[in-house]
């Protein structure tokens, strides 16, 4: 599948005009956080519980003279993005080297996780010129085999993707993360792999000019649909998934997505099943789907920039009654250190779901990510869309991340895990039985002449069942830019 899918990406480049990359992908967390120190200082106007974050009308803000006005790490902040977007939508040919080893992945996936798997190395091609591009990254990834089966072929991150008037239309295998959580994202996330997709997405920041729909503010929106084509019980099972996210005033982001997996060998496959809202005793849905809602504001405290954010996850077509609703609440602070920023991050997640939205003492165990019709439940090559604890798991982190001047990224993070619980082992894949974890990890990210070099290092007092006791792991990573 993922051969074809390359051949495929080739042969559409070779028959249309090539351009610069559309977005910033999923994951950098360094430009998330310089995206939300711009916003905050009134620089830029940019959404960022979305990912991938389109280039589009960024850069604008960046030549304001203004800025110039602005604190130290505001401008630096600037200088970074600056750059970035020069070297990502740059016409022309870039070609990259991305390798990653370990010797245990890592359990808990944030915004900022590295690798997915024990080792993979990636050729990356980006063409340029023109309204499309096409960025192709080809390699070899050595999984666990409990998450993908031994050595295989590597298309993670390849797509083409294509201008239309305000929107991009994508396929490939593209990571997304939904939401405004740093740890976490409860529906969809980095931390399954991605899998062959085509979407739609919004080539920017966009506003609407009626009075009627003014009030919304600047918006996105994103549809994508893909193939689950890892090792299911049923066979060819496709997933969709949809999310808007607008401001309608400064400083405050809300965004709504639904996800769902659907169709597959054995299981009813039409287009009403995609729109339906119904799940009632009556009306059960044919597809095992979620739905999203959450929130984040960010200003200013003691002159220094503040977020708090919400999100919550309903299994069901209520969001108030019979919702089995998963949360997640946070809050980050940046201090200004010099020139840079220190930024904190706490957060809260929990994939217990409650009966009613917020009905803490009525839960429903073993639903998060698992669905009676769907053996293999919300999930790709055994990992699930979104909390990288899967079901039935909680987690509480606090995290430091330090740029300094010469943009070399330290971050430590510590986190508080209880992984599934006593009454559904079995719905949650990652441990035989319940376990609790503390967990600390610190990670560098160093530019180096030859390029960006991560390396990181992590501790957990023990480990999913049926393994038992302490344990650490490290991990090396290499971006080698070639021209």
């Amino acid at each position: 599948m993922r051969l074809i899918a390359s051949v495929l990406m080739i042969a559409f480049a070779v028959a249309a005009p090539v351009a610069a990359a559309p977005w910033g992908e999923a994951g950098d967390s360094q430009l998330r956080s310089d995206l939300m120190i711009l916003d905050d200082a009134g620089v830029i106007h940019v959404l960022t519980t979305q990912w991938p974050v389109p280039w589009a009308g960024i850069a604008a803000g960046l030549d304001d003279p203004a800025l110039y006005t602005k604190p130290a790490y505001v401008r630096e902040a600037a200088r970074r993005v600056l750059a970035r977007i020069k070297r990502d939508t740059a016409e022309g040919t870039r070609v990259e080297n991305l390798s990653d080893a370990t010797s245990r992945p890592a359990l808990i996936r944030g915004f900022d996780a590295q690798g997915k798997a024990n080792a993979q190395i990636q050729e990356v091609v980006d063409i340029t010129s023109g309204g499309s591009d096409l960025h192709v990254a080809a390699g070899a990834i050595s999984d666990d085999r409990k998450y993908g089966g031994g050595a295989a072929l590597a298309l993670d991150g390849s797509y083409l993707a294509q201008r239309v008037k305000g929107f991009e239309i994508y396929a490939g295998e593209v990571s997304h993360w939904w939401g405004p959580g740093w740890i976490s994202a409860l529906s969809y996330s980095t931390n399954a792999r991605p899998f062959p997709q085509a979407g739609i997405a919004s080539a920017g920041t966009q506003r609407f000019k009626t009075p009627w729909l003014s009030w919304i503010g600047p918006w996105r929106g994103e549809f994508v649909i893909g193939l689950l084509d890892d090792r299911r019980i049923d066979k060819n099972t496709l997933f969709d998934a949809f999310r808007f996210t607008f401001m309608p005033v400064r400083g405050l982001e809300i965004g709504f997505a639904r996800s769902q997996i659907l169709c597959g060998a054995g299981h009813p496959c039409n287009a009403i099943d995609v729109v339906d809202p119904i799940n009632d005793n009556l009306h059960p849905s044919k597809t095992a789907s979620e739905a999203v809602f959450d929130f984040k504001y960010h200003s200013k405290i003691a002159a220094h920039p503040v977020e708090i954010y919400t999100q919550i996850m309903n299994e069901d077509s209520s969001p108030i009654t019979h919702s089995y609703s998963s949360y997640l609440i946070g809050t980050s602070a940046w201090f200004p250190v010099g020139r840079n920023t220190l930024r904190v991050t706490g957060e809260y997640t929990s994939s217990i779901s409650t009966l009613n939205l917020f009905s803490f003492g009525t839960v429903g165990y073993g639903i998060s990510y698992t669905d009676g019709k769907y053996p293999d439940g919300l999930r790709y090559r055994g990992r699930a869309f979104g909390f990288s604890l899967d079901s039935d798991s909680r987690l509480a982190s606090i995290q430091a991340n330090l740029t300094d001047a010469a943009d070399r990224s330290y971050t430590l993070s510590l986190h508080h895990a209880l992984v599934s619980r006593p009454a559904t082992a079995t719905a949650n894949p990652i441990t035989l039985s319940p376990v609790t974890i503390d967990y600390a990890e610190a990670r560098v990210a160093l530019p180096t002449p030859i390029g960006l070099l991560g390396l990181a290092g992590r501790v957990q007092s023990d480990q999913p069942r049926p393994s038992r006791g302490a344990t650490a792991a490290a991990e090396i990573s290499l971006r080698v830019q070639i021209r």
